[in-house]
Parts: C-alpha cells; sequence; structure tokens
C-alpha cells in the first residue's frame, strides 16, 4: 500500500506498523479463533476450504503459510497432503496456540509454525511450490516488500495464493457492510476482546488496495497470470498468482 500514513492499530503508540500488528495479536491470540468464527458466522472456514480446493490443482509438495496466525490455514492445507508446511508468524502467542492445535490433530510431522518475519523470510530462494496467507498480507508494514520476498523463496512455476477480507462494490449491500465494519463489529469485539483489533480491522480493509488494485500490486512483485475471485458478495477474495517459469 502507497499511502503516506499506515492504517496502524494504535495511534497513541510510538511504534512502527510491524510491532503494533505483533502487540495487537498477541494481546487478543487467546480469543481470537472465537473471534473470527463469530464475527463470520463460520464463515471463514468455508472461504478457507474454498481455496484449498483451487490451489490443490497446482504444485503443492512445498508450501509456506505466511502470517499463519494460530495455524487455521496450514490445518485446511494439510489436506492436500503436502510433504511438508512451514507456517510462519511475527506473533508468539498466536503459534503457542497454532502448535497445541496442530499437535492435538496429529499433524506436528507435517506442519511446523514458525515465528518470522514475512517481509524478511528466513529461506532460500526457490524454496517453495506454493505460498499462502489468509488475512494475513494486509497487516504488511511495506506490501511491496512482502510479496517480493514471497515471489523470491517460491520455486520458478510456484503459485501465490492470498486470502483476503475486502470490501463488496455492490449497492445496497456495501452499505450494510460498512455499517457492519465500522459500529457492530468493534462492538462485539469490544465486548469478548480488545476493542482496537476490531477497529483496526475495518480501517484496515477500507484503505486495502483490493480486486484490479490488488492484481496490480502482485505483477509490481514480479508476479504473472493473476486471478481474482471473490467471495460471499465480495467481502473476501482469493487471489492466485505464478512465479515464471525459468526461460518463459
Amino acid at each position: 500500500m502507497s499511502a503516506a500514513s499506515p492504517i496502524i492499530p494504535y495511534n497513541d503508540l510510538d511504534l512502527g506498523k510491524k510491532e503494533q500488528v505483533k502487540k495487537m495479536f498477541n494481546s487478543i491470540a487467546g480469543r481470537y479463533d472465537f473471534m473470527n468464527r463469530l464475527l463470520t458466522l463460520r464463515i471463514d472456514i468455508l472461504w478457507r476450504k474454498k481455496a484449498v480446493k483451487l490451489i490443490c490443482k497446482y504444485a503443492h509438495e512445498s508450501i509456506l503459510d505466511i502470517a499463519t496466525g494460530t495455524g487455521d490455514f496450514a490445518i485446511e492445507l494439510s489436506k492436500l497432503s503436502p510433504i511438508k508446511i512451514t507456517g510462519i508468524d511475527i506473533a508468539e502467542k498466536m503459534l503457542e496456540i497454532g502448535r497445541e492445535k496442530v499437535k492435538q490433530k496429529g499433524l506436528s510431522g507435517k506442519i511446523e509454525l514458525l515465528e518470522a518475519d514475512s517481509e524478511n523470510l528466513p529461506f532460500l530462494e526457490n524454496t517453495y511450490d506454493l505460498a499462502t496467507s489468509a488475512f494475513g498480507v494486509r497487516n504488511f508494514e511495506n506490501l511491496n516488500k512482502g510479496l517480493s520476498e514471497i515471489h523470491r523463496v517460491l520455486k520458478p512455476g510456484g503459485r501465490i495464493l492470498i486470502l483476503e477480507a475486502s470490501e463488496p462494490s455492490n449497492m445496497p449491500f456495501k452499505k450494510l457492510y460498512k455499517a457492519y465494519m465500522s459500529k457492530i463489529c468493534p462492538a462485539i469485539g469490544g465486548a469478548f476482546s480488545e476493542n482496537k483489533a476490531y477497529d483496526y480491522l475495518n480501517r484496515s480493509v477500507a484503505a486495502f488496495p483490493s480486486g484490479k488494485d490488488f492484481e496490480a500490486e502482485l505483477v509490481n512483485a514480479g508476479f504473472t497470470d493473476t486471478e481474482f475471485i471473490p467471495l460471499s458478495m465480495g467481502v473476501t477474495s482469493i487471489y492466485i498468482a505464478k512465479k515464471k517459469d525459468i526461460g518463459k
């Protein structure tokens, strides 16, 4: 995102966006899964299933799940039977919950969750067949840097799949959506968890490029063959793109 002032969770803290996002997710980790199910009426589960169904036709022996949080998407991706899934996140308390979920599902040999920075990935180039992120790219401090890092660690011909919140364009549904995100969602969030997190959710979704604008961000980071699939009347979107094959 190229805005002069980044969207941050806490306007009263003298910290960069990355540190603020880390603080916010660590503070809500214990309620994060519950709030996702509550605020989406459990539709977020269907969105992840749809994403996995769309990506199964591409190579996926080695998968990197970026901003993995509590591991929901990594666990869903395990249904593709890859050799290894590596999930990374900057919020250690989210990862602690994710590791316990992975252990309970008997997937510890398949899924590894690591604390790492999405914009400075600690992996060699041309490592992964598939890179994914569910509701995490919007939290990057530098969007182009994060997408470029993902491009770097993908193998030639590898795919990226992004599942991200977006604003619907259809009226009058857009008005209802805006009312929900600006009023109802922060109120519910404040009742169960940290209010600033759900106010930030509204502001960050509104400011984030979606549709063709996000496809342009993928192209700027070096990707080709971009696809854009809106879900649930546009409140969420799936983006798929490819790292160019060598010699093509």
